[in-house]
């Protein structure tokens, strides 16, 4: 049996691998599934008639599975359509029953959404927002025989539950692939007269000063220094995640404010329309706007989520333990961008694109390196991150090391709190 659960996950592996990921199937590798202690080491010497049994198997294992997902938002916001599409090609993919619940607040509301779905038959259940963490941890309590994923929190490894688990991935090198997007187009404005390099200033539209969006758009910013040199960026936040009033407001101050170009971490069209009608390029987050902003959309970073959501559900399903912490890299395909506009990009845009990120992987680029940002005009040469972020988990708070604030080493979710120089906050 367990040599057929083997071949099983293995075998799911090649699902998402050339169902669940498109048309970036052949560059992704999904993470090795994590084995309860005591098992053996997955065979690899299966015959023809182990992988038909494995599949038969499958197909009977995932039968018994219904899986639930808790949505911030629906549709219309940009962070959770990226969850919901990314939901139903990994449950589709592998024929498991799902339901999704949208619009849910970060609040009780949460913890009655998880019930309800548990009710309802659920037995892994998702959770998309950063503020529905506490109401997840509360409903894992209730539900010991549910499992509970949440994306972007950080206490799966404090609260030490075995069914409870966060996730993120390395986002911020998709954010600084983004950034050199960024550089590129400034670059060719400077050139054509447009304005000159001192006048290269960025505006980025935050939702809230934490550290995932902190992160995000420093790197974002190094990314685009990294080939504008002379690049500053204001950023200015809404303290909401969604809200398109607000957004396109922050954008349009930013414009008037003299930005050339315009980023964000901030979940509706807000921003991206107000660029479009203003013709200044943006560079947007979780999905290509292009439809909706053909003259002005550059590329946009997001993550993948369905490597984690099939990872997740067959361990599940195989009855293996679930790793507390999980974390996509552009290396297994959960950090990707979107396909260039070449309309509104500068031109080798893609070309420069790949040489970065192949560099990123190759770790001869590193996005937080200490030699390219100063903070108050020093050098960074040690950051002793929340003790009671990463608690235990790994034994010291230290993550500047070898010249480089690690970023997502610790735990999959963003650390990097810094004001950087170079970069404004302004108020709305």
């Amino acid at each position: 049996m367990k040599k057929v659960l083997a071949i099983i996950l293995a075998l799911v592996m090649t699902i998402a691998l050339f169902a669940g990921c498109g048309e970036k199937a052949a560059e992704v590798t999904i993470p090795a599934p994590v084995a309860a202690e005591g098992d053996p080491e997955f065979e690899n010497d299966s015959t023809a008639a182990d992988a038909a049994a494995a599949k038969t198997e499958l197909a009977d294992v995932l039968a018994k599975v219904k899986v639930g997902f808790i949505f911030l938002h629906d549709e219309n916001s940009t962070y959770d359509k990226n969850f919901i599409d990314a939901a139903k090609e990994a449950c589709e993919g592998l024929g498991v029953q799902y339901v999704l619940r949208a619009n849910i607040p970060e609040g009780q509301e949460c913890y009655n959404a998880a019930a309800e779905l548990v009710d309802d038959g659920c037995n892994i259940i998702f959770g998309d927002s950063f503020g529905h963490e506490d109401f997840l941890i509360q409903a894992a309590r209730k539900f010991p025989n549910v499992q509970f994923c949440h994306a972007t929190g950080t206490k799966a490894h404090t609260e030490k539950l075995a069914n409870f688990h966060n996730a993120f991935a390395d986002i911020y090198m998709g954010r600084y692939l983004a950034g050199v997007a960024a550089g590129l187009k400034l670059n060719q404005l400077i050139e054509e007269g447009k304005f000159s390099a001192d006048e290269a200033k960025i505006g980025y539209v935050g939702a809230y000063p934490y550290a995932e969006v902190k992160s995000g758009y420093t790197s974002f910013f190094l990314g685009a220094r990294s080939i504008c040199p002379t690049a500053t960026m204001e950023v200015t936040f809404t303290n909401s995640w969604y809200d398109e009033a607000l957004e396109k407001e922050a954008a349009n101050t930013l414009i008037q404010r003299g930005c050339k170009l315009i980023s964000q971490h901030a979940d509706s069209m807000g921003a991206p329309t107000a660029c479009e009608n203003a013709g200044i390029p943006n560079v947007s987050y979780n999905g290509s706007t292009v439809a909706a902003c053909p003259n002005t959309f550059i590329v946009s970073s997001r993550i993948n989520w369905v490597a984690f959501f099939q990872t997740m559900i067959v361990n599940t399903a195989a009855g293996k333990r679930l790793a507390a912490d999980w974390t996509g890299t552009l290396q297994n395909g959960a950090v990707e961008l979107t396909e260039v506009n070449e309309q509104a990009a500068a031109p080798g845009t893609q070309a420069k694109i790949d040489e970065v990120k192949a560099a990123l992987i190759a770790g001869t680029v590193k996005v937080f390196d200490t030699d390219t940002f100063t903070v108050n005009g020093e050098k960074l040469t040690s950051f002793a991150a929340d003790i009671h972020d990463f608690g235990d988990f790994v034994g010291e708070t230290e993550v500047v090391k070898n010249g480089e604030f690690e970023e997502s080493v610790y735990r999959s979710a963003p650390a990097f709190s810094l004001d950087i120089d170079g970069i404004t906050i302004i108020d709305g």
